[in-house]
């Protein structure tokens, strides 16, 4: 037995083509533009892998300014934790740490939260999701409703990161993630990063289009590899002083 790659690129060539379609994608815009016509801020987190994904909302080029990146390691640039708190194997399945983070930030009323998590079931991601909700926040989720529903929940309460969000963006990974079986066992080929990526960019991508449609500018990064890009964005952030975070 052996591996196509190839069968993995026709793979997530079939999952581009559905996924513009699914409904959740334009729910979760609408979330969008109210959180930025009500002068809020988009607050977005993912451990593991998926802090990429997190990566692609906020701080980018041809992204939304008014966006912040949180992440367990806010717990050591933001607070007070040592260091080595950060090598725990467990840190993301701990709920305490949600409450950290979140305390941590710079979040306002009118702000709105993404939480980005392949199987929705760590204590972290949980927690987090939880606090959100009871201090009366929108939540999106970006997470894989195939193997979420296949593994038990790893938080007191049972619950999982779909039983809490207000919109649940299925990035259609399979159980495990990866698509492509090895002889011995397992497999190789992972979805989740490559689709939730672009479930990101096209919910930003439409936030943008009604902005517009809406007479409104939209407050776009451009890169900051190009001339004026520095200007540009320095300008767009000063809007939100003291809101924003570009911690590493």
């Amino acid at each position: 037995m052996t591996i196509n790659p190839e069968k993995f690129a026709d793979h997530i060539a079939d999952l581009v083509e559905q996924i513009p379609a699914d409904p959740a994608i334009q729910k979760a815009a609408d979330l969008f533009v109210k959180a930025l016509t009500s002068g809020g801020v988009i607050h977005a987190f993912g451990s593991g892998h998926s802090e990429a994904v997190a990566m692609e909302i906020a701080g980018r080029a041809g992204g939304l300014v008014p966006t912040n990146r949180l992440a367990l390691r806010d717990i050591v640039l933001y607070g007070n934790a040592p260091r080595e708190t950060l090598d725990r194997y467990d840190l993301e399945r701990d709920p305490v740490v949600a409450r950290t983070i979140l305390d941590l930030a710079p979040v306002e009323r009118e702000d709105l939260f993404v939480v980005i998590s392949n199987s929705g079931v760590n204590g972290v991601v949980v927690e987090l999701a939880t606090l959100v909700k009871e201090r009366g926040h929108d939540l999106v989720a970006i997470t894989s409703q195939a193997h979420s529903g296949a593994v038990a929940s790893r938080h007191p309460s049972g619950r999982k990161l779909t039983d809490l969000a207000d919109v649940v963006l299925d990035n259609r990974a399979p159980y495990g993630d990866a698509v492509l079986p090895l002889p011995g066992g397992g497999a190789t080929g992972a979805v989740s990063t490559i689709t939730s990526a672009l479930i990101a960019q096209l919910v930003v991508a439409r936030t943008v289009r009604d902005l517009l449609e809406a007479g409104q500018a939209p407050p776009v990064y451009l890169s900051a590899n190009v001339p004026g890009g520095d200007e540009h964005n320095l300008k767009l952030e000063a809007l939100y002083e003291g809101r924003l975070r570009r911690g590493t």
